[in-house]
């Protein structure tokens, strides 16, 4: 079987009662739509009636922000400014030079001029530049030499492993060859391509290779999940490789985690929503016309549009009330960070290849807690136990929010505890009333018994004195007498004086 029947094969499994994937020519008119959003500015804001007036900037601290997204730079970026000035604000950020190794070193404010003191000579700063290109060049992500089109194509140990493209009807993975998937990623002309979204390359060894190819990013580091195992957790990491025109429609990632997101090749178009919009309005609800599909490349080109445009038209009342939307286009070497909480869609204009990752930190552990404690129980049970160990001011907030909703959680280590305790104590007055109702019983037995044995006692002395009369009447001075008297009777009455 060819690449085009595996293909067909896949798809036919993904959209089964999808007959033609190209029925709306988007092949043809797609171009002009992504010409238009790169020849335009990268980064576009739709904001119909200013900024929202919020009282509480604890509630949306990402409304004081200048710009959305933040356009930042990993040279000049320490993880601490990082940490306090964007994660901490739930600001979404585009993130250049992260593959390249500069979040691990990031250039400060003092290298570029030489001391005033003139001890730094022209060749020291010679060999200090050299030795710092030298360490980035170490820290570069080999992603970048290796996640291109080309390199993927002869790939040894990628080439010939199935990756993920879709799922059945029934929610069951389907799968297709990368040497396939690359053939068919340059041939197609579907409206919306198969799109390679994969999980499970760490699980053999040949895939698990990927891992090597990148690292987590020095600014989302802290990741709270990996306290639960890798076996216990939800997917939370993917390699990407999506035609243009393919995509992932409007969502909020799950268990309200943040998310990163690092192209190596090629450009995607983003736009996002903040967490404040209603999911009907993000969604196009009642805007999406009959057999219109809801593809991301229908939700770009279409569905978008219809919602700026009825935004604009409700003068900013009820759900479109301080409604906000921001696109903008990530290039090649770009990380996107997308906050927990804020609605994302992500359309391919060209052919691309990258990875992302969702984490929890502590900066959103909050909101995450309250959507795993309720979603994943027993893993929730599990990371309590081991916050207990290692962040015990995390499991105590965790518990103050249970208490807090009357949240009753059956696995927390300190519920476990209470109903032990409670169970053992209702164990023990259990047993304590087993004991009295036995001894009672006991009692009854042993009063049943001492009267069995008076009546018994009363019944050997009437007894005897019964027999002790009867052997008197049969006695032989009794049997005598009756005798004498019988026989004076007789002879009174018969024998003459």
């Amino acid at each position: 079987m060819g690449w085009r029947e595996k293909a067909k094969r896949a798809k036919r499994l993904h959209r089964p009662s999808l007959k033609d994937w190209e029925c709306d020519g988007l092949y043809d008119t797609f171009p002009a739509y992504a010409c238009s959003v790169t020849e335009s500015s990268p980064y576009q804001s739709f904001i119909p009636f200013g900024q929202p007036k919020n009282d509480s900037a604890e509630e949306a601290p990402y409304t004081n922000a200048t710009h959305i997204p933040a356009i930042l730079d990993a040279k000049r970026l320490p993880v601490k400014v990082f940490a306090e000035e964007y994660e901490s604000k739930s600001i979404p950020c585009v993130i250049s030079n992260i593959p390249a190794g500069y979040d691990i070193h990031p250039i400060s404010s003092s290298s570029n001029h030489s001391s005033h003191y003139g001890t730094n000579s022209v060749v020291e700063d010679q060999e200090q530049d050299e030795q710092k290109q030298m360490s980035l060049k170490a820290k570069e992500w080999p992603a970048m030499r290796r996640w291109n089109l080309e390199a993927l194509e002869s790939d040894p140990d990628l080439r010939d492993r199935s990756f993920k493209c879709g799922e059945d009807d029934d929610g069951k993975s389907i799968r297709i060859k990368l040497k396939h998937f690359l053939r068919y990623l340059h041939d197609t002309r579907d409206d919306s391509p198969l799109y390679i979204f994969d999980s499970t390359y760490d699980e053999d060894k040949l895939a698990k290779r990927l891992l090597t190819d990148y690292r987590v990013p020095e600014y989302f580091k802290e990741d709270l999940f990996h306290l639960v195992g890798e076996r216990r957790r939800p997917p939370y990491r993917w390699f990407l490789v999506g035609p243009e025109r393919s995509g992932t429609c409007v969502h909020i990632d799950p268990l309200a985690t943040s998310a990163w997101n690092t192209l190596i090749y090629g450009a995607k178009r983003w736009v996002l929503f903040p967490p404040h919009t209603p999911k009907h309005v993000v969604k196009g609800k009642g805007l999406i016309k009959k057999n219109e599909d809801d593809e991301a490349i229908h939700y770009f080109m279409t569905i978008l549009p219809r919602i700026k445009q009825r935004a604009a038209e409700s003068d900013g009342t009820g759900d479109y009330e301080n409604f906000q939307c921001y696109e903008f286009t990530q290039n090649a070497g770009e990380t996107v960070y997308i906050p927990n909480g804020w609605w994302h869609a992500v359309l391919n204009l060209s052919h691309t290849v990258g990875v992302t990752q969702n984490f929890c930190s502590q900066q959103n552990f909050e909101e995450v807690w309250i959507k795993t404690r309720s979603g994943r129980k027993k893993m929730a049970y599990k990371w309590l136990s081991q916050l207990d160990k290692h962040y015990p001011h995390l499991a105590a907030t965790a518990r103050k929010l249970n208490r807090r909703d009357d949240f009753v959680m059956y696995y927390d280590p300190e519920e476990v505890a209470k109903r032990e305790k409670e169970k053992a104590k209702q164990r023990k007055l259990k047993k304590q009333a087993k004991a009295a109702q036995r001894e009672k019983r006991q009692k009854k037995k042993r009063e049943k018994r001492r009267s069995m044995q008076e009546n018994s006692s009363d019944s050997d002395s009437d007894r005897s004195s019964s027999e002790s009369e009867v052997r008197m009447t049969h006695s032989p001075r009794n049997e005598a007498s009756f005798r004498d008297t019988k026989r004076s009777r007789y002879e009174s009455n018969y024998i003459s004086p």
